[in-house]
């Protein structure tokens, strides 16, 4: 079991690292697109962080699941999954907004962008408070 839970870790880091890094690096792409008015460098490194850390995201999910399953799904693991499910949608809308920026489409300003980035750091924070305190 220890093996899992240092998987689940590793695989958790990686996939914050994406949540983190992926709408910050959309405004330098955004900044490099207005400059060059193509798809550049700083684009190809967005998508290339993104779908790595979809692929450790979902290894981070599935160990998470059987974690919860030999905790025998406590309160605050139902409480976690719900956070980490609001993460994962707010990755999901990342991954829209690559799509669109892989046509062009820039709709979103530096200042959004910056928030909704800064938005995740709280859903992370709330996770490891549910960990490590199991207040449920």
């Amino acid at each position: 079991m220890d093996w899992v839970k240092v998987i689940h870790i590793l695989c958790v880091m990686g996939w914050m690292t994406g949540i983190f890094a992926v709408p910050r690096a959309i405004i330098f792409w955004k900044r490099e697109y207005a400059r060059l008015g193509e798809f550049g460098p700083t684009g190809d490194l967005t998508i290339r962080i993104y779908r790595f850390s979809l692929g450790l995201g979902v290894i981070a999910i599935a160990t998470g699941l059987w974690l919860g399953w030999f905790w025998n799904f406590a309160p605050w693991v139902w409480v976690k999954l719900g956070l980490v499910s609001l993460l994962g949608a707010h990755y999901a809308w990342t991954g829209r907004l690559i799509l669109r920026a892989l046509k062009g489409e820039f709709r979103e300003s530096d200042f959004y962008l910056r928030v909704f980035n800064e938005v995740s750091v709280f859903g992370a924070i709330a996770v490891l408070i549910v960990v490590v305190f199991k207040p449920f």
